[in-house]
């Protein structure tokens, strides 16, 4: 009988019968007016009544409607940003946030806290909305009022280590619901790890809340197929369904039937009709917790743009401001006291300072916990602070049992995957897998086990043949805290991880990809699995250090700096075929370049410029240029990354200027090299895709020969 404006506003005493006298007209309205009658006195009688009976339903619509309001005005003020989703899924948000959530703002690191992920980041001013009404990082209105302006706390969509509280940095659609996936994987490992009888530890919830795009989404798919195979009940998914997309109604382009997808899937589904009620929204939330085997989506249906009378239900409510007169229509519409912008009542905010005194006795609780739970179990109280420490041993870098190998020529991947089964023991967080590649990416942790619904305790991930995810959850469990991640597939299926790199890369979060198969040797398999543009691609990539080692030592050097690293992921980029080890070679690949063989001159004749398994054949030409009587430098470059990252005095020692006759050699994509190279120098690189045949014949035919490099230094002079 109620129509839904009216339920979303409580009745709250701020709703007079003198404001209806204006919505006579309001087409939302017609409805109610039609069943109960226009009528002032039982307007007020109706209001003065739901005012005694409900005063705590009030203050908390008043919040949401904040949430509403604060949105509207903080987007209208810059004339940009997206309004839908926080004015349709105000009510979801907030009825989790402060009945339900498990955190403290006065300690958003809080270990044991739930962590919420806003998947359709683009509706970034709900966040920054609850953070500012629920106290994080003093999130300020002069915040709000800066929205997606320079140097602002509230950029366009939410960054992680840039505004307090965001626990992922989100807005392609979708990767915010794979990563609260490995947030929930990364909860589920440490609890079998550390919990024990009476000490439960380790006992949180991942929320993540996503709209129609999110769910359209391949990621989203690849993911959840994966979260209810592993039966993680501790991860619940909030689907804010309002059947509006940018081109219109999701009819359009989507009409499966979203909750019968996740009951394949293994969820537990869930439907709140009302997605502005929030007892239903509460009933679902707790029933949702109640299922111990299986994660939980929740269906809330709501409307984008709720409570604008122009914008609502409609797809421009999606990407653009409301307009001034329609963030006054809306204020009105809820019955909001005030047209001032970022106006919010005191008692809103007296009512969510209450909420967040009690929420702060849940931590006090679990230090208690804590306290007890590291008395009566040393060993793991000691285990726990080196893994959400990130502590690596101090001594790993002049470690003998890590820097061992043998002289014998064998594929950087083996290596690595030598070098993953040393570090197990001295990294106890360390836990990765591999797009059902682990036997060829060699990224196994021998008797680790399995981590599986059946034995979350286990350190080795199977990902299956899902690479985009996989990337995501591998950020999602490096953000979560307390584990040193990898991720593993082909280098040429790096383009299907590429996106979820990117945001490793943004986030500043140190996630290991081991990307194997390098190049043209990987041979019969064809052009289809030769990466020939990848490195260039992830060489282009802001903050991420990308490795492709030349032999044993340049690969234990490559695996030393990504488990150091704290702040850039890292791609190991490793080789099928077997490379000898290299005389020369060592910890300064950590340089990113180095010289491996020096020339006798101090300005050598010519520079042999390669990495990987190219830094051999120049070795190689190096000796028979001799014989010719040029006397040549052979620089390993293994990173360019951190070659640029020493100092000018240090790479003019490598490459020195007056020394203009320079060769690159990779049997990949020559872009990148020319920064090295100069407008005087040449390349012995691929031009086109590979072909099928075996390796060697490969190399032969595309001219990565000794031969062939020779005489293309010799053609410089």
């Amino acid at each position: 009988m109620v129509p839904d404006i009216l339920r979303a506003s409580g009745g709250c005493a701020l709703i007079t019968a003198e404001r209806f006298d204006k919505r006579k007209n309001c087409p939302v309205w017609v409805e109610f007016y039609k069943k109960v009658g226009y009528n002032k006195k039982r307007m007020s009688i109706f209001m003065n009544e739901t005012r005694r009976t409900n005063t705590m339903s009030n203050l908390d619509t008043m919040s949401v409607n904040a949430i509403r309001v604060l949105s509207a005005d903080a987007i209208q003020k810059v004339n940009s940003g997206h309004p839908g989703l926080p004015l349709g899924a105000a009510a979801t948000a907030y009825e989790l946030w402060a009945h339900h959530m498990k955190h403290n703002p006065a300690d958003p690191k809080w270990a044991d806290r739930d962590r919420f992920i806003l998947s359709g980041g683009h509706g970034s001013m709900l966040l920054y909305s609850l953070f500012h009404l629920f106290g994080y990082g003093n999130l300020s209105i002069d915040d709000l009022k800066e929205f997606r302006q320079w140097g602002s706390k509230t950029p366009g969509h939410p960054e992680y280590g840039h505004t307090v509280g965001v626990e992922a940095t989100t807005g392609p659609l979708g990767a915010g619901m794979a990563m609260a996936v490995g947030m929930a994987m990364a909860e589920a490992h440490l609890a079998a790890t550390f919990n024990e009888e009476g000490y439960p530890v380790v006992d949180h919830y991942t929320y993540v809340l996503g709209g129609d795009g999110c769910m359209m989404e391949g990621i989203s798919y690849e993911a959840f197929s994966l979260a209810g195979t592993l039966g993680l009940h501790k991860l619940i998914v909030f689907y804010d369904s309002n059947d509006i997309s940018i081109e219109g109604n999701t009819n359009i382009a989507f009409r499966e039937d979203v909750r019968k997808r996740f009951d394949a899937f293994g969820f537990q589904t869930l439907v709140v009709e009302d997605g502005n009620n929030l007892e239903e929204i509460g009933k679902a939330i707790e029933e949702a917790k109640k299922d111990q085997t299986r994660p939980s989506m929740i269906m809330v249906k709501t409307k984008i743009g709720f409570g604008c009378p122009a914008k609502e239900g409609q797809a421009s409510a999606h990407g653009e401001p409301l307009g001034e007169d329609n963030v006054k229509a809306l204020k009105e519409n809820l019955g909001w006291p005030s047209m001032e912008p970022f106006f919010v009542p005191e008692e809103v905010y007296d009512h969510v300072k209450k909420i967040v005194q009690e929420k702060a006795k849940d931590e006090e609780s679990w230090n208690d916990l804590f306290a007890r739970y590291s008395e009566a179990y040393p060993e793991k109280r000691r285990l726990w602070d080196q893994m959400f420490e990130e502590e690596v041993p101090e001594d790993l870098i002049d470690d003998e049992t890590f820097w061992k190998f043998s002289d014998q020529a064998e594929a950087t991947r083996s290596l690595s995957g030598k070098a993953i089964n040393v570090l197990k023991d001295k990294i106890p967080g360390l836990f990765g897998g591999a797009a059902d590649l682990a036997p060829s990416t060699k990224t196994y942790m021998n008797g680790e086990g399995d981590f599986s619904k059946e034995n979350y305790a286990g350190r080795n991930l199977h990902f299956g043949v899902r690479e985009i995810s996989m990337a995501a959850i591998g950020n999602g469990i490096a953000l979560h805290g307390g584990l040193k991640a990898y991720v593993s597939t082909f280098f040429v299926f790096s383009d299907y991880v590429k996106p979820m790199a990117r945001l490793s890369a943004l986030m500043g979060v140190p996630l290991t990809y081991v990307l194997t198969h390098d190049s043209i040797g990987v041979g019969e398999d064809g052009p289809t699995h030769e990466p020939i543009e990848q490195l260039a691609m992830f060489r282009a990539l802001p903050n991420f250090t990308v490795f492709r080692p030349a032999d044993a030592k340049e690969t234990l050097a490559a695996w030393y700096y990504a488990v150091t690293s704290k702040t850039t992921p890292t791609a190991l980029v490793l080789s099928r075929q077997n490379l000898p080890l290299l005389e020369g070679s060592g910890k300064d690949a950590l340089k990113g370049g180095y010289i491996i063989a020096d020339s006798q001159k101090e300005i050598p004749d010519a520079i042999l410029l390669a990495s990987g398994s190219e830094v051999s054949l120049c070795l190689d030409a190096k000796e028979e240029l001799a014989k010719e009587g040029k006397d040549v430098r052979v620089v390993s470059m293994p990173s360019m990354d951190l070659f640029e990252a020493q100092d000018e005095a240090y790479k003019k020692s490598v490459l020195p200027r007056e020394c203009t006759r320079r060769v690159a050699v990779e049997a990949l994509s020559d872009f990148g090299w020319g920064r090295y190279v100069g407008l005087d120098g040449a390349y012995v690189t691929m031009k086109g895709f590979g072909a099928s045949a075996p390796g060697a014949r490969l190399f032969e035919e595309f001219g990565f020969t000794k031969e062939n490099v020779v005489n293309t230094v010799k053609g410089l002079f």
